[in-house]
């Protein structure tokens, strides 16, 4: 149940839509004609029976007191934080579009400018809310400075952090969180709302339709999170989800696909190797900076499950796999340090208002089943935790092939699931937690629009089509060659906004052929140290090159991809190359400028210059030196279409003095 964390390119897309929006909307002012807003529209809005104020984002905003505990029992109120923005064409709202977000552990006021961007086109006659579940954000963010600190989470440490909440364990869940936003609507006089969740936003949504279906016109699930289903607490789909998206990028990619056989079988041997001599490594990765890890079967499993770097992961591995069994590790080091990097949903100052790691670990605890019965105590409970593992090991060894279920459970905690909780506090005698809902319960009959990403194994397709069968009205839409949430700025395509705005307008998806249609993710065809050991570019008319200076042309464009992919990752500021060199981002228009000085690919390329990239489409321009042997030295012109499936590259310039025209398939 971990969404992971927001990408510097998703924030800095979002960032972009929202001021585009701002353009257009400099204003947000309450409901009623946006020219002449009441005379004391400054100071406070009346909503309801509540009065906001104005706050940051253009939004009004407010908090309701809650009481912690219902029942009760236990004493004490949470201020549950929100922003409401009003429509802004004169005349009654249409509806009020609410959006909730994903962890768990994130505030959703945090994402704000994505869920802006995403209802722009419909804010003229809806209302925004976003709000804050109990515990996170602005409404209480829990602080456990075990887990929230901590270099490494362990089994014991998320058991003190349930311990040190005491009997307040129980009050921070799902079920009380969605009766929050039931009680928020109460007192806004909002009869009804659209609810869009994603990632475990979208196990929130469920829960808040099985518990209060008669405020809800529809639900959107975007990265649906399935609430229970057979084998549930071993998270079935996760290892087949994992092992497609791998096979499905290489058979669509024709470099890959003409090796022959799976890209499991391509990465086998890796695996073979770290099972057989694990090792101590160091590698240089991002903003230069020095990791320390050891490389064995469960970093590559981290590599594979956690989806993060998303566009990285699955565009090199199969390369870099390949290059590791064949004596150069680098690559594939690298992306295990990207990748325990990526996973770590905390940013650099562990703030738990940006990201609760204690409300993570209580509602993973709480709410999900577990291998285990969380009623046992702490002892008892880790005899049935390993008695449950060992008879799984008999009855069904590659749950998570091709892991076995021990190097799956060395990748972190809270991506491998199931030893997180055996720490955890039993429920005391007497408590007021109210039942998550049984998933047996009647669905509510409203409109429902899943989405899914095809290559997304934190939330498969076959979790979002688990979903989608408890609904009646819910239809199902699955975007090609796409990850997880896709509906929020930073997806592959802009496939799943449409979509989504289409549905949230009328409930119905509209034309569909969009998700079919985005392109599959180029493949790395191979890491090479030396230029020789790459295929030459095509010569074109006019071309004067050598073979050898082709290989360099085929050399500079896979440098200028490799960058780029660092670049979508980590945003704006210092990157190194692979394997020398550096690189400075900085935004421009809808993506990026990147100036490379001396990055190495190869190790005998240096490459130097500048690359405009468009973001996810538009034309990706490159002017680069190179300043390798005097035969492969000069200056070359690089462009390729972004975001057109089996697009083709064109190189001009020239190098040893050759004249330089030539084509390849874009990197």
């Amino acid at each position: 149940m971990r969404c992971g964390p927001r990408s510097s390119w998703l924030t800095h897309a979002a960032a972009l839509a929202s001021a585009a929006l701002a353009a257009v909307l400099p204003l947000q002012t309450p409901a009623g004609d946006p020219a002449t807003p009441p005379s004391d529209w400054r100071g406070a809005l009346p909503v309801g029976r509540l009065t906001l104020k104005p706050c940051d984002h253009g939004a009004w905003c407010g908090r309701l007191p809650r009481a912690l505990d219902p029942s009760g029992m236990v004493a004490g109120t949470v201020a549950v934080y929100f922003e409401y923005y009003p429509h802004t064409r004169s005349g009654p709202a249409r509806g009020t579009l609410v959006a909730t977000e994903g962890g768990p552990g994130y505030g959703a006021t945090g994402s704000r400018d994505e869920y802006l961007a995403l209802y722009a086109p419909l804010r003229t006659d809806h209302d925004v809310l976003i709000m804050d579940n109990r515990g996170t954000g602005h409404s209480g963010a829990l602080d456990c400075p075990r887990v929230q600190n901590a270099t490494t989470l362990t089994g014991h440490d998320i058991g003190e952090c349930g311990r040190s909440l005491g009997r307040r364990v129980p009050l921070f869940g799902t079920a009380l969180a969605s009766d929050d936003l039931a009680a928020l609507l109460e007192a806004l006089a909002i009869r009804r709302i659209d609810l869009y969740g994603d990632s475990y936003g979208s196990y929130f949504a469920q829960v808040f339709a099985l518990r209060h279906a008669d405020k809800l016109r529809s639900l959107v699930l975007d990265g649906a999170d399935a609430l229970s289903g057979p084998d549930f607490p071993w998270y079935p789909h996760y290892a087949p989800a994992m092992r497609e998206k791998f096979n499905l990028a290489c058979e669509r990619d024709p470099e890959c696909r003409r090796l022959g056989g799976s890209s499991m079988d391509h990465i086998a041997p890796a695996l073979r190797l770290l099972r057989e001599r694990p090792f101590p490594a160091e590698v240089n990765y991002g903003q230069n900076a020095l990791m320390h890890l050891t490389a064995d079967a469960s970093r590559l499993a981290i590599v594979m499950f956690g989806g993060s770097p998303a566009y990285a992961t699955v565009r090199e591995l199969d390369a870099a796999a390949r290059a590791f069994a064949g004596g150069d590790r680098l690559p594939l080091l690298r992306l295990m340090a990207e990748t325990l990097v990526g996973v770590e949903s905390r940013d650099a100052t562990h703030s738990t208002v940006d990201f609760s790691e204690g409300l993570a670990a209580l509602v993973s605890c709480e709410d999900p089943p577990q291998i285990f019965d969380m009623s046992l105590p702490v002892p008892a409970r880790l005899a049935a935790r390993d008695h449950a593992i060992a008879q799984r090991k008999k009855e069904a060894p590659d749950t998570y092939a091709p892991f076995t279920i021990d190097e799956y459970r060395g990748m972190p905690l809270d991506y491998a699931f199931i030893d997180q909780c055996v720490e955890w506090p039993a429920p005391f005698q007497g408590s007021p937690a109210p039942p998550l809902i049984a998933p047996t319960g009647p669905y509510p009959d409203i409109p429902v629009l899943v989405v899914s990403g095809e290559l997304d194994n934190m939330t498969p397709v076959a979790d979002g089509a688990q979903v989608a069968a408890h609904f009646k009205r819910a239809h199902h839409v699955v975007i090609a060659n796409s990850f997880h949430v896709n509906a929020k700025p930073g997806a592959r395509s802009d496939c799943a906004t449409i979509l989504v705005r289409h549905f949230l307008s009328d409930l119905t998806a509209g034309d569909e052929r969009c998700a079919a249609a985005v392109p599959p993710i180029p493949l790395v065809p191979r890491f090479a140290r030396r230029v020789s050991e790459l295929a030459p570019a095509q010569a074109l008319s006019g071309n004067e090159a050598h073979a050898d200076e082709l290989r360099a042309a085929s050399a500079a464009l896979l440098t200028c991809a490799d960058v780029i992919s660092r670049a979508m990752e980590n945003g704006a500021g210092r990157g190194v190359g692979l394997r020398g060199g550096s690189f400075t981002t900085v935004t421009a228009a809808q993506g990026y400028r990147v100036t490379l000085r001396e990055v190495q690919w190869t190790e005998d390329l240096p490459v130097s210059g500048e690359i405009d990239w468009p973001g996810r489409s538009g034309t990706v321009r490159a002017h680069v030196k190179l300043v390798g042997p005097e035969a492969l030295r000069g200056t070359l012109d690089l462009e390729w279409p972004e975001g057109v499936a089996a697009s083709r590259a064109t190189v001009r310039g020239e190098l040893g003095g050759h004249a330089v025209s030539a084509t390849a398939l874009a990197p």
